[in-house]
């Protein structure tokens, strides 16, 4: 089939190889343009961007879908069908509309629940314990298009949103390859979402990734799993009389009791855990600011014994 394939992070590169290697005719990568990166601020492809210039595949980066120009430009590609993977721009209805089958997106969730550009986070943070990878007929609503194929994940108790992410990444190659085949062959079928259980995963604020810990530690549990990596949930630490950003890239919830915010004393030295509003988190990996990710135990054999600190609430 005749692809327009639209897609700009690491997330939407599986995708797009999977197509290139079942024999599809990809007659152009749409991707956003390249961003200032770096100590230098040179601008830098995305991978998308990368991907299909390896495989020789044109390349077009409008900063907008909605003038004419552009839209006539897409619709000369007379392709079959668009299939878009965490694109980032609007399409509006005469973009929907030019190719043959119109446009089939890669969307991580099971709509309607967690419609919108953070799913994977947000199902996370919510607690959800299964979630779905699907494919989508795009309408002009956010999300809101019929699903032509979906397939179910469960959420690990522990599982964070870089390895949520990773599993649906594959998996969605997958689903975009079977979607084509039944396409190509006329089986392609969708049915209507549900107009019960709608919810929204706006995008994550920064403010959000700010440890609240009059919270409780399971919902903090939460919190950390559903932004590891990143943005990474974070909070303040007073080492040796400097305040130091600290992200909690991995933690559990457990039954002990202290002040939230309180950094508890351990019989172990290299523990480290922290009083919530109900229970607390014992913290096993961390990232300072400037640095890479390592153990709590690597962190305090650098920091020396932090408890009775008393971290900020929010």
């Amino acid at each position: 089939m005749r692809v327009i394939f639209m897609g700009t992070p690491h997330f939407a590169v599986p995708s797009l190889q999977a197509i290139i290697a079942k024999g599809h005719d990809v007659v152009a990568c749409y991707t956003q343009p390249a961003r200032p990166a770096g100590r230098g601020q040179n601008e830098k492809p995305g991978p998308v961007q990368l991907a299909a210039m390896d495989a020789d595949i044109e390349v077009f980066t409008p900063t907008s879908l909605k003038n004419h120009e552009e839209q006539i430009l897409f619709a000369s590609h007379k392709a079959d069908v668009a299939i878009v993977v965490a694109y980032g721009l609007l399409l509006p209805l005469p973009i929907l509309q030019a190719p043959k089958f119109g446009c089939l997106n890669l969307h991580g969730s099971k709509l309607p629940r967690w419609r919108g550009a953070a799913p994977i986070q947000r199902a996370i943070m919510a607690g959800d314990i299964t979630t779905a990878v699907e494919i989508m007929q795009m309408d002009e609503g956010l999300d809101t298009g019929d699903i032509a194929l979906s397939a179910p994940i469960d959420i690990g108790r522990d599982t964070s949103a870089g390895e949520l992410h990773d599993e649906m990444m594959m998996l969605g190659a997958d689903l975009i390859i079977q979607a084509l085949k039944k396409l190509e062959s006329g089986q392609l079928q969708t049915v209507a979402q549900s107009e019960n259980g709608v919810t929204y995963a706006k995008k994550i604020a920064k403010s959000e990734a700010h440890i609240d810990w009059d919270q409780k530690n399971t919902s903090l549990h939460n919190l950390v799993r559903g932004l590891s990596p990143f943005p990474g949930a974070w909070s303040e630490f007073q080492i040796k009389d400097k305040p130091v950003r600290v992200k909690i890239l991995q933690a559990k919830p457990i039954d002990r009791l202290g002040r939230p915010g309180e950094i508890l004393r351990e019989e172990t030295k290299l523990k480290l855990s922290i009083a919530c509003g109900q229970g607390a988190l014992e913290i096993l990996r961390v990232q300072r600011a400037g640095g890479g990710p390592m153990s709590a135990s690597d962190f305090i054999r650098g920091t020396g014994d932090l408890s009775g600190q008393i971290l900020a609430v929010e």
